[in-house]
């Protein structure tokens, strides 16, 4: 493969291995920033032979917005689910769902489902043969068609602009 001659295969993802490093280990000293970036050249390097197609972010402005709903959902996520998990269980309602597919690209399947687990109080369970839908536990879910539509439009549509035609 011709990635494989490269230094940085998949730069991007070089760069967020070494920002999620330094994030889980909590420091900017430079053993970890020598260690991390090794591992971020490393990492790509010796998998580049697994990815089927070079990943291209055809929109890097939607996925940034997309990335700071995403962080915005998931503080709001945890002080919900925090709220609805001490207050009475009788206030739960726990469902599974079908989420229905417009996207097609499967790094863009992968991070969809990825989105959704990372929020709290929902899980992509399953994705299903025809990758046509994502089966999707909820905690509490009052309106499933309502959730569906929430998903659709604050995830799947940006992440459907930001890998399109790749």
């Amino acid at each position: 493969m011709k990635n494989k001659n490269r230094i940085l295969p998949h730069p991007i993802l070089s760069v967020i291995l070494v920002i999620i490093w330094l994030l889980l280990n909590n420091t900017i000293a430079p053993g970890h920033i020598l260690l991390g970036t090794f591992l971020a050249v490393l990492i790509p390097w010796f998998t580049s032979s697994f990815w089927p197609e070079r990943v291209y972010v055809r929109n890097p402005l939607t996925f940034l917005k997309f990335s700071l709903v995403v962080i915005y959902d998931i503080v709001v996520a945890n002080l919900t689910v925090a709220k609805q998990v001490i207050g009475p269980n009788s206030n739960l309602k726990p469902t599974f769902f079908k989420l229905p597919l417009d996207i097609t690209h499967p790094l863009g399947i992968s991070t969809l489902a990825s989105t959704i687990s990372l929020t709290p109080g929902t899980v992509s369970c399953d994705l299903s043969e025809d990758r046509k839908y994502l089966i999707i536990h909820g905690l509490v879910i009052d309106d499933a068609k309502k959730t569906i539509k929430e998903i659709k439009k604050r995830y799947e549509k940006p992440l459907m602009e930001v890998f399109k035609s790749c």
